[in-house]
């Protein structure tokens, strides 16, 4: 009955809209009778008097739904859906900050001597798996915890529009995708995730969700004091934000990457509840010698499987201390399961 009710709040162009037209006139009520001519007159005044509500949040939650049902119905034929950039590439993407040198690769080197790099490292990616075709990426940390709490007292710091805007246009300009990073601090997903869509409208921006600095559960702590824990509701919160956008501005589905190196970095993993626009990395981001990081996707990614798996290098410390080395290609994509994206700090 709740269902029902739902629906007759919808006007019949908003029904036939969904495909969900149909005779209300053709359900009984409860002791349902028989009206007399007064009666119908009265009612046929009413009906002219009190315009019909639309409830649009029903609306919108229908036609969710059905996109939903025809997503799903498309992956169970094709595997995936139209515009799907995983399993068929893999994602090599230089993560940082192109205002701080300090985060990463990307922002640490002069733009267009970064971009010669990555184009060297998407090259021995792809001579290492002919397979797979390469997808090159940035990665931008684009909400920022921060060393002071500032007036909010919520940790953390967005870039400005024209910062992201450039982001943005890097990734136009040398054809590679772009991914807004997201460190809440003590806000959350929820509060920060809403700032960045008009960026995610575009089909070439990605989401990733750092679940490291995220520290609302655990109030007074300040940033690098505790490593953070995203639950699967937060992840289940953003994969329903971004199936949205896609559907709203008919995009190709999103990837999602959420970093982890803990097991305490993501809990109730088994209730993360994955939706084809989306694509859900989990991404071994812990950085030590070859066999540590081995241990860690083996202990953190396989053995809590979501979706597709991620495993993340980092130029200045996995080499340290001697005789460690940087992974290669080679040895990464040895992993099982193979990783599906790789990101460079």
């Amino acid at each position: 009955m709740a269902y029902l009710s739902t629906l007759t709040r919808l006007t019949a162009p908003a029904l036939a809209a969904l495909g969900l037209a149909f005779s209300l006139a053709a359900l009984p009520g409860c002791g349902s009778r028989s009206a007399t001519d007064s009666e119908a007159a009265t009612l046929a005044a009413d009906s002219v008097q009190q315009p019909a509500v639309v409830d649009s949040a029903a609306l919108q939650r229908l036609a969710m739904r059905r996109d939903s049902l025809k997503a799903d119905s498309i992956v169970k034929v094709s595997g995936q859906l139209p515009g799907a950039i995983l399993p068929g590439k893999r994602i090599v993407a230089f993560y940082g900050n192109i205002r701080a040198k300090g985060m990463g690769i990307l922002g640490r080197e002069p733009k267009e001597q970064m971009f010669r790099k990555l184009k060297k490292v998407l090259g021995e990616w792809q001579a290492a798996d002919p397979s797979r075709p390469v997808q090159g990426a940035i990665h931008n940390v684009t909400i920022t915890t921060q060393g002071t709490p500032g007036k909010d007292g919520k940790w953390r710091l967005m870039n400005s529009k024209a910062t992201i805007e450039e982001v943005i246009s890097w990734g136009k300009e040398h054809n590679v995708i772009v991914f807004l990073d997201v460190q809440p601090g003590h806000s959350t997903l929820q509060a920060e995730l809403p700032k960045l869509e008009q960026y995610l409208k575009d089909p070439m921006v990605h989401l990733g969700i750092d679940p490291e600095f995220s520290l609302a559960t655990m109030p007074g702590v300040r940033p690098n004091q505790k490593i953070g824990t995203l639950d699967a509701k937060d992840i289940n919160f953003t994969i329903n934000f971004l199936a949205r956008i896609v559907s709203e501005n008919k995009l190709p589905p999103k990837v999602l990457t959420v970093h982890r190196f803990t097991r305490k970095m993501v809990t109730n993993y088994k209730n993360i509840k994955l939706d084809p626009r989306v694509q859900v990395v989990m991404h071994m981001d812990g950085h030590g010698n070859p066999t540590l990081k081995k241990d860690s996707y083996q202990h953190y990614i396989v053995n809590e499987p979501v979706q597709y798996t991620g495993f993340k290098i980092f130029y200045e410390y996995d080499a340290r201390p001697k005789p460690h080395h940087i992974m290669t290609p080679s040895e990464v994509i040895a992993l099982k399961p193979s990783p599906l994206y790789i990101q460079y700090q």
